[in-house]
């Protein structure tokens, strides 16, 4: 089973593969994990930011997901991944669900791990300035019938991993149903 995560930067798709997965461990069950952060710096490192080229990170991501998912219980991939599109060709080609991450912009701006909303939000003018943050000044489309939403605007860490292993537990056996 493979599960596409989306949402924007800092809104938890990482926190919410990690946590999870030592729940499912717990129960035996072998998960693979596509960080598209760690990803960016390997199978799509030759990618920069256009649509084009983020729609083929998402693609190559899809591939790989594919070819563990025989290696694996659960694939999980956590990437921005801002267009329906290329969800909706994940989802048709390799029967991904697709789960939401949703966080609202002000949340993210204080959490701002990265530096990113803080470089992007600087003057036009600015040498630091980021052009392409997705969400901000780049878009983001969000998912039209998401399988899951989680909000970590409203939850807590611990009560999205939750939700998104019951959702995990619950897709999973109905998938191999």
């Amino acid at each position: 089973m493979i599960i596409q995560l989306t949402g924007l930067s800092g809104a938890g798709k990482t926190t919410l593969v990690e946590g999870v997965r030592s729940l499912l461990e717990k129960h035996a069950l072998k998960i693979e994990i596509i960080d598209g952060d760690a990803y960016r710096k390997t199978l799509c490192k030759d990618l920069g930011y256009s649509k084009e080229d983020r729609m083929e990170n998402i693609r190559r991501l899809g591939k790989a997901a594919w070819a563990l998912k025989d290696k694996a219980d659960i694939v999980l991939i956590a990437a921005i991944n801002p267009f329906e599109a290329t969800r909706n060709e994940l989802t048709n080609n390799y029967r991904t669900k697709t789960v939401w991450i949703k966080c609202d912009i002000p949340v993210l701006i204080k959490r701002d791990t990265k530096g990113l909303y803080k470089r992007a939000l600087l003057n036009d003018d600015h040498p630091d300035k980021i052009f392409n943050l997705t969400g901000v000044n780049d878009i983001y489309e969000i998912p039209a019938k998401p399988d899951l939403v989680i909000d970590t605007s409203s939850e807590t860490a611990e009560q999205s991993v939750q939700k998104f292993y019951e959702f995990l537990i619950s897709s999973r056996a109905s998938y191999f149903s």
